[in-house]
């Protein structure tokens, strides 16, 4: 009797021991097959790619960054003109020729190509689809800064203010042009709305959690994972902050090949892989100044005689997130060195936007006296026009090559 007692609890006990052994291999398993939870435990940026089809045809391509530690984002826009040799067809083409509407890995290997960076994740919806989430998300807020009403397609004109668009609305406020627009504010408007988009997404998650509403919003676009592992992105998404984020497009110079214009990005693709490696750096930091968040301004002031290299430079330093609110000439146009005037009060920073263009010859704060009739490095500060009171002041040398410092 006592020895049949013995067997049963040393069976129960082997149970429980399996059991939970078993329980654990299982965690280990979908931990090592959970790329999300990965990235939260992993400390690293969760890297997103959104197409928007039109006709089979990538309309807009968004990569999302978010790291979930510290919920900042930023979002880069990919132009399907933007040209280089494609790895597929071993030819210079468009980013887009390799798009096939039911396979996304060629397109997207060339955008990891053109980032220099991994995306493990991509959501596809047509723009019809795009409508449709719209309507189940109860609409997306956008601001429009004037009355569009000389537009008239499908007798959808748009309001100035604050505007709720429903899908067919959606749709439309984000492919309609008109005449007299640039193309910039082409762009500008669907920024906004993307953006937008990505808010909804964040307020409504728990909504679109909904086990009936699921099923209809995880059949309106395409991914190449699971629905458990979709919904578990989403829910990292809706604790990004939206309203911090920055929206980034590539740029580059047009130029035509085969027929076609091309866009081929500044420095051979060079910068935008600086700018996404900077910005990735950026997300992740946790400056305990407060400053991480703070757009710094800057005045960029040519002391050469190189035409126009202060507005080719103001463009490279926005592409890094900084605001240029001045281009002008330097005091004169012989300085040998560059360099940078800090006027933020923030060494640390100072040092980091030396490095976007490699300048370590900084006059700090605590060194500028701003005096009537000073003389420094060879600038006569009460000569030199300061009127714009900017983070950053920087003046252009010879040995400024358009990229970086050089000596």
């Amino acid at each position: 009797m006592k020895k049949g007692k013995f067997d049963s609890s040393v069976l129960l006990l082997a149970l429980i021991v399996a059991l939970v052994g078993g329980g654990v291999v299982l965690a280990v398993q979908s931990f090592q097959f959970d790329p999300i939870e990965r990235a939260v435990a992993g400390d690293s940026v969760i890297n997103t790619l959104f197409v928007i089809e039109k006709d089979g045809r990538p309309f807009s391509s968004y990569v999302l960054m978010f790291y979930p530690a510290t919920r900042r984002a930023a979002v880069f826009d990919v132009p399907g003109s933007i040209g280089g040799v494609l790895q597929r067809v071993n030819r210079v083409d468009r980013i887009d020729a390799v798009y096939d509407p039911g396979r996304i890995a060629p397109f997207k290997n060339e955008i990891e190509r053109l980032l220099g960076i991994e995306i493990p994740f991509s959501f596809v919806m047509t723009l019809e689809n795009l409508g449709k989430i719209t309507d189940l998300m109860r609409g997306v807020e956008v601001f429009i800064p004037s009355a569009v009403s000389d537009f008239h397609y499908g007798h959808i004109l748009f309001p100035s203010g604050r505007v709720f668009l429903d899908g067919d609305k959606a749709r439309v406020y984000v492919t309609y042009e008109l005449p007299y627009e640039s193309a910039e504010l082409v762009s500008a408007r669907r920024h906004q709305f993307f953006m937008s988009f990505l808010r909804r997404l964040g307020e409504q998650n728990q909504y679109l959690g909904n086990p009936q509403v699921a099923r209809l919003f995880h059949s309106l676009f395409e991914s190449g994972t699971n629905r458990r592992l979709r919904a578990r992105l989403f829910d990292e998404i809706a604790r990004v902050n939206i309203d911090r984020a920055s929206i980034q497009t590539v740029r580059g110079d047009v130029r035509e090949v085969s027929g076609q214009e091309l866009l081929f990005p500044h420095w051979n693709g060079s910068l935008i892989r600086e700018v996404v490696s900077h910005t990735m750096k950026t997300l992740s930091q946790t400056a305990e100044s407060g400053m991480v968040d703070r757009v710094f301004t800057v005045e960029v002031l040519n002391g050469t005689t190189v035409t126009g290299l202060a507005g080719r430079t103001a463009e490279i330093l926005e592409d890094f997130g900084y605001n240029v609110i001045f281009i002008g000439n330097a005091d004169r146009n012989d300085h040998d060195r560059t360099l940078i005037i800090d006027r933020s009060g923030h060494e640390e920073m100072a040092r980091v936007f030396g490095g976007v263009i490699r300048s370590r010859n900084i006059l700090f704060d605590s060194q500028n006296q701003h005096t009537a009739g000073q003389h420094l490095a060879g600038i006569d500060l009460a000569v030199q026009n300061f009127a714009h009171r900017s983070d950053f002041i920087l003046i252009l040398g010879r040995d400024f090559n358009g990229r970086y410092v050089t000596n």
